[in-house]
């Protein structure tokens, strides 16, 4: 049965809603408070990572936090606030980042993320698209012991969830990628990862969406929601008021605010990451993060992109020059000929990433409400999750056999 959708936010979480909810017969429209032109869903670092199995609440985070809070240049910076949501947020963080609780995510978080891949790969295949897609691995380079030894027992755990997993040397690397000059101790290299250009996807998936009847309304601002009998009827907003028989929450790092007007409390954090990209041949073949410092290097259509940090301050675009400086320094450090000019550093931009406590996204109904979706809290796997998501929340709807066991998502599960 076609039902009327509406989904707040055109992020790639919601644009994915929209194109397996549209490819199921329903009618979709797409509102969003900006353009469509920015913020995380384009300035990302292009990662399609079953690498990434550890979530953000790892055990020994809060004790590397403090210490970084001291530290403007340091990787991950968290500002205290006096503020109610902030202070449950931090305190179920906390209670995540045990051993245990790590554990027990590894696995969801990998199968969730070779999902989202194979669904990349299926909408390659299907030509419906043009954008660049490439699964070549992943180089996790470091430059210390700590590091070494840190990647080393990481890598043992990808290796036992059936991840391939390959060491390289100093020497290993100036063989195989002596173009890109790496000035490090060495690498895991993770050969089931691959890498996009997010721009290009984002604006073909929106042509691509439009030519199939989904309508978008940019620079609308959701006010409110009309409710009854825990269903949302309506929502208002500075556009007009829109009737709808399902609800998709996609907004990110706003999901919480729209959640307050629901009387749901999503306990997501804004993480602001910053990238610029270089555009001259780097010779940097294969997307390589720089464990130290937290950075992120992908060779992209066109461009080499530099990303990081992760900046949890709440929701602003400000841009601090010295986290700015910070990743351009440590990408001069991993790679021995490059020097990042001041006009490529002033470029930069910045995208805010909704961080869930434990690292798990929230995806699924709220039991409040029989007619809303919920997809947000994706962190720094946003862009790799992107289709899951999407599949998941049009299967929710659509009433049909969830691809994965949607109960580790549950919105209103306890930490």
């Amino acid at each position: 049965m076609q039902k009327n959708c509406i989904v707040v936010g055109g992020g790639i979480i919601g644009l994915c809603a929209a194109y397996y909810l549209s490819k199921e017969g329903h009618k979709v429209t797409i509102i969003d408070k900006d353009s469509i032109s920015n913020g995380a869903s384009f300035i990302n670092a292009g990662y399609i990572t079953p690498s990434h199995i550890i979530p953000l609440s790892s055990p020994g985070i809060i004790n590397k936090g403090l210490k970084w809070m001291l530290n403007s240049r340091s990787p991950f910076y968290v500002k205290p606030r006096l503020n109610a949501q902030f202070l449950k947020w931090a305190w179920n963080f906390k209670k995540s980042a045990t051993t245990g609780k790590v554990k027990k995510a590894i696995p969801i978080i990998k199968d969730i993320n070779l999902l989202s891949r194979e669904l990349y790969e299926e909408m390659k295949r299907s030509q419906d698209f043009a954008f660049t897609y490439e699964r070549n691995g992943l180089l996790m380079c470091y430059n210390s012991a700590k590091g070494e030894e840190e990647e080393a027992n990481l890598a043992e755990m990808a290796e036992l969830e059936g991840l391939n997993v390959t060491h390289f040397t100093k020497q290993d690397l100036s063989e195989q990628f002596p173009d890109a000059n790496y000035d490090v101790r060495g690498a895991w290299y993770y050969a089931d990862d691959g890498h996009m250009t997010p721009n290009d996807f984002m604006t073909q998936m929106r042509d691509f969406l439009e030519r199939n009847s989904v309508k978008f309304l940019t620079n609308t601002e959701v006010l409110d929601f009309k409710i009854k009998e825990n269903t949302i009827g309506k929502l208002l907003t500075d556009n007009g008021d829109f009737e709808v028989d399902e609800v998709v929450l996609a907004a990110g790092s706003w999901s919480s605010i729209l959640g307050k007007k629901l009387g749901l409390n999503i306990l997501v954090e804004a993480g602001k990451g910053y990238s610029f990209n270089v555009y001259r041949d780097l010779g940097v073949k294969i997307p390589s993060v720089l464990v130290e410092a937290k950075v992120a290097v992908t060779p992209m259509n066109g461009f080499t992109r530099f990303a990081g940090t992760m900046e949890l301050g709440g929701i602003n675009d400000l841009i601090n020059p010295v986290r700015v400086e910070a990743i351009a320094n440590a990408a001069e450090n991993y790679f021995s000929k490059l020097k990042i000019s001041s006009e490529e550093k002033a470029s930069v931009k910045s995208g805010l990433r909704p961080c869930s406590p434990d690292g798990i996204p929230f995806i699924g109904r709220p039991d409040k409400y029989r007619n809303l979706t919920i997809g947000t809290g994706h962190a720094m796997m946003g862009w790799s999750l992107g289709p899951a998501t999407g599949k998941l929340i049009s299967e929710i709807i659509s009433a049909r056999r969830p691809s994965l066991n949607l109960e580790p998502f549950e919105p209103d599960r306890k930490f």
